[in-house]
């Protein structure tokens, strides 16, 4: 037997088919279509419902042309999607729970949406304004 090969044991696929157990309720990608015109990634989930996500949200696809995401591998079961053109693999239960990147891919998108302009955020703001402006934290006396 060659030393340099790693043996898997019976008691390690018991535990690994447990994990696998623990998450058989979990929704799982079954398609991935790109709606190129709307920059959008539609993933069809073996619930029946789909995530739809705008392409420019999801790490690593931002500048990817149609052509490179339609070249898509569903992973374990659908538990992943892997863009192998582009080095992305995406979790599909991190995408359901609105995760769509890094740390720091999320705490830019965050920045992103808190510096967008828009007229509903303007009337927001004004609104506030016209009460004295955002309220003062209240800070508890010390006994």
């Amino acid at each position: 037997m060659d030393e340099h090969k790693v043996m898997t044991t019976d008691a390690e696929i018991e535990k690994a088919l447990d994990r696998a157990k623990l998450r058989e309720d979990e929704p799982l990608a079954k398609t991935v279509e790109h709606i190129q015109d709307l920059n959008l990634l539609i993933v069809g989930l073996s619930n029946q419902r789909r995530l739809v996500l705008p392409i420019e949200d999801i790490q690593g696809l931002g500048k990817a042309t149609h052509e490179q995401i339609q070249r898509y591998e569903l992973l374990g079961g659908g538990t992943g999607i892997s863009f192998p053109d582009l080095d992305v693999d995406l979790y599909v239960p991190a995408l359901i729970e609105g995760v769509y990147g890094n740390r720091r891919w999320m705490a830019h998108l965050g920045r992103k949406g808190g510096g967008a302009k828009s007229a509903a955020k303007r009337l927001a703001s004004q609104a506030n304004g016209s009460k004295g402006g955002r309220p003062r934290k209240v800070v508890a006396a010390k006994a």
